[in-house]
């Protein structure tokens, strides 16, 4: 695709807690920041945007069917989610779609459990460590695939 890709933007539980929740892991940039640092690059490189945040499984599920036909590619923080949701991945495997996994914090400097993610398997590629500018290399990288 050459023209105006559109960017799905998938956070998911407990990202709403950013800016406050362990800021010594995740830093202190709110959701509301990063999803707007975030709609700014997207239209200074001329590409649409959607961010979307659900503590809930199902939830996110519906909204990443939704994309297809709709959306060019995903952006991803599956949160907990990464280490424990099939469905999730599955959903994101069924659109076809792109997909780009990002985590704020360096998962495989955390507990075992974290080093272990359903989504990675599916994905163009995993940025993790990088704090809240993780999204803006992923949302680089995914449109420049997109685009070819």
């Amino acid at each position: 695709m050459s023209g105006s890709p559109n960017i799905l933007v998938i956070h998911g539980p407990n990202l709403n807690l950013l800016g406050t929740r362990e800021p010594e892991i995740y830093g202190r940039a709110t959701l509301a920041e990063i999803d707007a640092d975030l709609a700014s690059q997207a239209a200074e490189m001329g590409c649409g945007i959607e961010n979307y945040q659900s503590n809930h499984e199902g939830e996110l599920i519906d909204r990443i069917q939704a994309a297809m036909g709709s959306c060019d590619g995903v952006l991803i923080n599956p949160g907990g989610l990464t280490h424990s949701s099939v469905s999730l991945r599955d959903a994101l495997a069924a659109t076809g779609l792109p997909v780009l996994e990002v985590h704020i914090s360096n998962v495989f400097a955390r507990e075992s459990f974290r080093h272990q993610s359903f989504v990675s398997g599916i994905a163009l590629g995993v940025i993790s460590g990088l704090g809240p500018r993780g999204y803006a290399v992923g949302l680089e990288a995914l449109v420049a695939h997109i685009r070819g």
